[in-house]
């Protein structure tokens, strides 16, 4: 390893806490291990204390394990491979698997690198928001806080912009107005009378026409109403909830039956297209962001109850559902400022307002779920995802 004696022991040691934490064993057992084996002996022997089989992309894990092991401690070669790391996590939520649950890679790597990354100006990790995103994903998901100083991620601040009705500068008005007085006053007398009786005919005749042919001036104005109607995110009624039980669809591989918490009497049963992407014991007591008022329906002779809400890179290689924050409750109703309105009862399907609404729906560069540019809020602040820039289905 590219260090020295001191750095290698103290790495090693954080790998061994941080592996004993995510495998629930106590690093005690191993701390006598430490000083003479590497990083890659460790791990086996962690793995093997665990009961744990090897996973299946066991190649995969070791290439991280060298990554971990030639990390430099020279703060110029070191940006360098955390530069590389950056490029790698651009398109891919984290170093292995779907996510849900970070692997023993996500792990190891997040304990080497740690104390290089938190030593960085804010300039230096302005240039890193994956590696960033990354490091705050894995922290909180593995709870390391007690093993490893806090990393603070500036989390954005929303304001969106809401379009204010033009107004007419009323000097403006005004000036014309004093211009069409004082060309007025300057007329005879006769010719304004003259007006005036033209100024009659012409509003009887105008009266005629109006009768013979009746105008429709309100239409185009409806058709524009409620075609805003139907594209509002108002009319789908999204909604946190939390995965209280799901297993493989009895007959399709591709699909997830889920049974989710939304505050209501009656779980709600939802089936889901994830199989490919987790297992069902990663969602087990998940929170989810779901819509709820779509047409009840079967899937395969499944009924389904929702649609929950997932991102996507470009590819589709990488889908996970959308996350509310901790402290957001099974239930509570996701708003978005500036934007309100009723849901509509159950959504009519051929009207295709999911639709015309999807396209809409995307996380930021720093993975908060969006309409147009408005985040997905709830009372304990927005839905996120560790997929940025990702389409929402």
């Amino acid at each position: 390893m590219a260090t020295n004696g001191n750095s290698d022991l103290k790495r090693k040691q954080a790998i061994v806490s941080s592996l004993c934490k995510h495998f629930s064993l106590d690093p005690k057992a191993f701390s006598s291990h430490v000083p003479g084996s590497d990083i890659k002996t460790l791990y086996s022997e962690i793995l093997k204390s665990s009961g744990k089989e090897s996973p299946q992309n066991n190649d995969g894990v070791m290439k991280w394990i060298a990554f971990a092991e030639s990390f430099p401690s020279d703060s110029k070669a070191c940006f360098g491979r955390l530069s590389e790391l950056n490029a790698d996590l651009a398109q891919k939520s984290v170093l292995m698997f779907n996510g849900f649950t970070p692997s023993e890679a996500d792990v190891i790597v997040f304990s080497v690198i740690h104390s290089s990354v938190i030593g960085l100006s804010n300039t230096e990790k302005e240039k890193l928001p994956h590696v960033m995103r990354w490091m705050d994903y894995i922290q909180n998901r593995e709870d390391l806080d007690a093993l490893f100083e806090k990393i603070l991620l500036e989390k954005p601040v929303f304001e969106p912009q809401i379009a204010k009705p033009a107004v007419k500068p009323e000097v403006q008005s005004n000036a014309k107005g004093t211009v069409q007085n004082t060309q007025t006053a300057d007329k005879p007398e006769a010719e304004k009378n003259a007006k005036k009786s033209d100024s009659g005919d012409n509003k009887k005749k105008a009266k005629g026409d109006k009768d013979a042919v009746p105008e429709k001036k309100k239409e185009p104005e409806k058709e524009a109403t409620e075609k805003d109607k139907e594209l509002s995110i108002s009319l789908l009624n999204i909604q946190v909830g939390l995965i209280r039980k799901a297993w493989k669809h009895p007959s399709a591989d591709s699909l997830l039956v889920e049974e989710i918490d939304v505050g209501e009497a009656k779980l709600r049963q939802v089936v889901s297209g994830l199989a490919k992407y987790c297992k069902p014991e990663d969602l087990s007591n998940r929170r989810v962001v779901l819509i709820t008022n779509v047409k009840p329906g079967k899937l395969r002779d499944v009924m389904s109850e929702g649609l929950v809400l997932c991102a996507s890179n470009e590819d589709h290689s990488i889908v996970e559902p959308l996350l509310p924050p901790e402290g957001a409750k099974p239930g509570e109703r996701v708003s978005f400022s500036g934007i309100g309105g009723k849901p509509e009862d159950v959504l009519n399907p051929k009207k295709k307002q999911l639709e015309k609404i999807t396209p809409n729906l995307f996380t930021d560069e720093k993975g908060v779920a969006t309409f147009k540019g408005i985040p997905f809020m709830t009372s304990a602040g927005p839905c996120t995802s560790c997929i940025p820039k990702a389409s929402i289905k």
